[in-house]
């Protein structure tokens, strides 16, 4: 369901039957524009939150329960806000917003009754992590202006997915709904969790396109690579005892001494430091307006994950080596988790109606399948909407 803000008070009052008024809350998706698979490797990523949000509205009742609404699934879900804290997963979507309850309880701030309505127009399953956007707008909900510090809502919203819903995530996806702003893309250190806001030039937009396809290996093969990476700071570890993560390495350093390193870990090695370094250089492009080097390191990006991390399949591929070659089109590469998902294209404005009708073509011929693009607008973080 598209959801439009003033709308949801007015779905609120017709599902609950009242009149009177929510409070409503909103917390955007994202899309990492570079440096993948390299949050838990403790580097750099490169997001942007986006327009696209999840949208939470609330009404404190004397019901004593938490009766949630979920317009996208039209399904109500009910639980007792007292002893929350206590609650176990049920496998449905009301996992996230039960294990973000929990969460506040465990933190020292308890659910009491209230009516929630949940709406969306983050698609699920495209990887723009609609998911951590309903943790975040949840959390906002339950807290009701409460104050809690950004830095460990995000924290909070990722402990709901992570330790309660049990998927495996880093931080980037909360921290960018928590921190996200116009115009920018948001530079986060995924070690020290600070960050800086990078403007993105005027004359460029960002699309994402949807292979509508997704490859049974991402679980497996994201724990697969973890281990890997774990392998090669072991080995690195061997010529100098202070590195602790991929992260202590840089590519000079890595350069000298990777053929100490068995072949496999060198090269998912060789993928996170130089997509590290390449956040580096992407921000400093973009500072500087410098469309055509934005373009080449997300190109060099996408050939790091398709052949030294390994994470890329078939279809990506076939999406990114056609839209490069477009006229207008700067770059384009895998994001998210890989083995399908999007695409993250950088295109000149004047060229984006052609773009997507040239790789729709493309596309169709090749797979029979339409893909669905998505324009990915700088956005505010989450936050009250009234």
């Amino acid at each position: 369901m598209a959801v439009i803000p003033n709308q949801i008070v007015g779905a609120f009052q017709e599902h609950f039957k009242t009149e009177a008024v929510p409070d409503v809350y909103r917390a955007p998706g994202r899309v990492n524009l570079i440096g993948e698979h390299t949050d838990y490797n403790l580097g750099y990523v490169f997001p942007i939150a986006l327009e696209m949000s999840c949208y939470v509205a609330i009404l404190p009742a004397a019901h004593g329960q938490l009766r949630i609404y979920s317009s996208d699934w039209n399904e109500e879900f009910s639980t007792l806000a007292e002893g929350i804290g206590s609650a176990r997963p049920v496998e449905r979507w009301s996992d996230y917003v039960v294990g973000v309850a929990s969460e506040l309880a465990h933190a020292g701030v308890p659910s009491t009754g209230a009516d929630l309505w949940i709406g969306s127009n983050v698609p699920v399953g495209s990887g723009l992590s609609s998911s951590a956007a309903l943790e975040v707008s949840t959390a906002l909900a339950l807290l009701g202006g409460q104050p809690f510090e950004p830095l460990q809502l995000a924290r909070l919203a990722q402990r709901a997915e992570s330790q309660f819903v049990g998927m495996p995530c880093g931080i980037m996806d909360q921290y960018a709904s928590v921190f996200g702003q116009e115009h920018s893309a948001i530079q986060i250190d995924c070690r020290s969790l600070e960050h800086e806001y990078v403007p993105i030039p005027d004359d460029l937009r960002i699309v994402a396109v949807n292979s509508m396809v997704k490859h049974e290996l991402g679980t497996s093969a994201y724990r697969e690579r973890v281990a890997e990476c774990q392998e090669a700071v072991a080995a690195l570890r061997k010529t100098d005892e202070s590195i602790q993560s991929l992260r202590d390495v840089s590519l000079a350093f890595f350069e000298r001494v990777q053929e100490s390193v068995p072949l496999v870990p060198r090269k998912r090695a060789r993928h996170v430091i130089s997509d590290t370094q390449r956040v580096l250089d992407l921000a400093a492009a973009s500072r500087a307006g410098d469309l055509i080097e934005m373009g080449r390191l997300f190109i060099a990006s996408h050939r790091s994950m398709q052949y030294d991390y390994e994470i890329s399949c078939e279809e990506i591929d076939f999406l990114v080596d056609t839209a490069i070659k477009l006229p207008g089109v700067y770059g384009s590469r895998v994001t998210g988790g890989g083995f399908g998902g999007c695409t993250v294209n950088l295109v000149a404005p004047e060229h984006v109606e052609a773009f997507q009708t040239a790789l729709t073509e493309a596309y169709v011929a090749r797979y029979a399948t339409r893909p669905i693009f998505y324009d990915c607008v700088p956005a505010a973080g989450a936050g009250r909407v009234s």
